[in-house]
């Protein structure tokens, strides 16, 4: 058996935290003439260290198997991440005084959901983005967008003379992007090495925290290696030179944190400050992980056995619906409703078709289930009795999209912490 080593700090990996089985790439939709050949699966087992505390997924596929050319996930898609991309900026030019002599690079920059409101301040910028099909998108809008994963190298590369970041950055935007590297200490040391002395980085995630509260199990899929807390956050970035300015916690993705960090040497040399209250707000979300327990094996007892209640109440409401001649549909084809459903086993005789806005999913089929993906219109035509929202994180917006467009005012319902309707 190969021993698996912690990604950051290299320690042994014994501590089993969850397995959900063998599943294949939670992105990986299949087109028609896909579905006879064999897919390929990984584990899905996660592993805590209990050396550094980081709660991770073994790389059993390289990012570049995971994040393909033909990567389906595109953030404009979500109105409601685009307020938040639009409301994050608005807040960050304001904080660090951005005009148009800054720069501004993101990581993992996607379709150039984010970026579009920095060109719209004629603030310069840069998008960087491995997946060709959404940094495609984001040069059509105008966005200058590299194809490339992040560390250290890229860099080296974009400070030197005549590059694009040749001057450092003023903010550096990682958003949702730090669980799914691989190599997370490159990829922070990346960061702190584009830095302008004076710049400063803001990092969302998941919160850890809120993940094991809300048994969101199912945010749990081969792109995302790290499932990270502010603390182990703050022991990582110092190990490479970074340190957290302030924290904010948001309602995004069942509960994120985004923390600002800067280069120790500008705390130490007082170029960046830390305002006593963005220390109380450090204080107090170090404080609650400590109260949760996160650095003690305690913490993640009973988290197996509350995600297979969440799949055995999801199979119970799905068969007797079945039974009743009840038609149970599904919204959103999600990377986590991937998970759920591999998890659960569930096929298209329980649950028919899901349906997406992503013009990129619509026609092609979720990955081992084979459940066809339709756009919502289609779905509507199939008359369903209920629907099962597997994006559980924007549950208010896509009821919203079905009532608008006039298809019905059926019952709408969650798997995840547990089955529940949705209020209307």
């Amino acid at each position: 058996m190969t021993l698996l080593r912690c990604r950051h700090c290299g320690s042994p990996l014994h501590h089993e935290v969850i397995d959900l089985g063998h599943q294949p790439p939670s992105n990986a939709y299949l087109s028609a003439d896909q579905l006879g050949r064999p897919e390929i699966t990984y584990p899905l087992k996660v592993f805590l260290c209990t050396s550094c505390w980081l709660m991770q997924l073994p790389a059993h596929a390289a990012a570049e198997t995971l994040f393909t050319p033909d990567y389906a996930y595109f953030s404009s898609t979500s109105s409601s991440w685009c307020a938040h991309a639009e409301r994050y900026v608005a807040a960050a030019v304001k904080r660090l005084g951005l005009d148009h002599r800054s720069m501004v690079v993101e990581l993992a920059s996607n379709d150039g959901y984010l970026l579009q409101y920095v060109l719209e301040r004629q603030i310069p910028c840069l998008g960087i983005e491995p997946t060709q099909a959404a940094a495609q998108l984001a040069r059509e809008r105008g966005i200058p967008t590299l194809e490339r994963f992040f560390g250290v190298a890229l860099a080296e590369e974009l400070q030197a003379e005549g590059a694009p970041v040749a001057g450092g950055a003023d903010l550096i935007a990682a958003n949702n992007v730090l669980a799914h590297v691989p190599d997370i200490n490159d990829f922070l040391a990346g960061i702190a090495r584009l830095l302008k002395p004076s710049g400063q980085v803001s990092i969302e995630f998941p919160h850890l925290l809120r993940l094991l509260a809300g048994n969101q199990f199912d945010t749990i899929y081969h792109e995302h290696y790290s499932y990270l807390s502010l603390a182990v956050l703050q022991r990582i970035g110092a190990s490479v030179g970074l340190s957290p300015v302030d924290v904010e916690e948001l309602p995004t993705h069942g509960g994120s944190l985004r923390v600002w960090l800067a280069r120790s040497t500008a705390l130490e040399s007082g170029l960046v400050a830390v305002p006593a209250e963005a220390r109380q707000r450090l204080a107090a979300v170090l404080a609650a992980e400590q109260a949760a327990g996160l650095e003690s094996t305690q913490a993640y007892g009973g988290f197996q056995q509350r995600a297979e209640a969440a799949k055995h109440a999801l199979l119970r409401f799905l068969l007797e619906a079945r039974q009743q001649g009840r038609r149970v549909l599904g919204y959103g084809a999600a990377a986590k409703g991937n998970t759920l459903l591999n998890y659960a086993g569930v096929r298209s005789d329980l649950l028919a078709a899901v349906a997406d806005k992503a013009s990129s999913k619509i026609g092609r089929f979720l990955p081992a289930s084979h459940i066809p993906v339709l756009a919502p219109a289609e779905l509507a035509d199939l008359a369903p009795d209920a629907l099962l929202v597997l994006p559980w994180n924007i549950a208010a917006e896509v009821q919203q999209q079905w009532r608008q467009a006039g298809f019905g005012h059926q019952p709408f319902y969650r798997a995840i912490p547990q089955l529940e309707q949705l209020p209307h």
